[in-house]
């Protein structure tokens, strides 16, 4: 079995905006989180994003920019040696119908760890959001949830 690194996007992997981030002029990567991504790589975890893109469902954006977004994230990340494994995001929000899959449920991270036999006991969940948490907790997985855009190398540092 493996041990999985999950990641909430907006406020952890790049800046928090308080707002919808679809376009790529609008996307910034936090300052430590190459350096933090690959170490956590570097101790055998896979890396997964677990995000709610809530927008797309209201409009405001379609799923074909966000994979644009995503792609462009995953080419920056990969010129410093990260590789995402997989990344996963809910396009529905809560105010337009019900899902199983946003946040604080968990269909996400159960995809994920089925799909990679991954270890609950030995995987960590990293959020700025209360949902992010609870999503975590109904598989059985870490939880650490911080401020946002405060940074994750000092968490992946203490990781095992």
């Amino acid at each position: 079995m493996k041990k999985a690194l999950f990641l909430d996007r907006d406020g952890v992997l790049n800046r928090e905006r308080g707002d919808y981030t679809f376009s790529i002029e609008d996307f910034e990567v936090l300052p430590d989180v190459s350096q933090a991504l690959k170490l956590a790589q570097e101790k055998g975890y896979l890396l997964i994003v677990i995000s709610n893109q809530g927008g797309i469902s209201k409009g405001l954006f379609n799923q074909k920019r966000v994979e644009k977004l995503h792609g462009m994230m995953c080419e920056e990340l990969a010129t410093k040696g990260i590789h995402f494994d997989e990344i996963y995001y809910c396009q529905h929000h809560n105010e337009i119908g019900k899902c199983i899959c946003r946040k604080p449920d968990s269909l996400m991270l159960e995809k994920a760890i089925a799909r990679f036999n991954i270890d609950v006991d030995k995987s960590v969940m990293i959020g700025d959001s209360q949902r992010d948490v609870d999503a975590a907790s109904k598989v059985g997985v870490r939880r650490i949830l911080i401020d946002s855009n405060s940074g994750i190398l000092n968490i992946i540092q203490d990781l095992e």
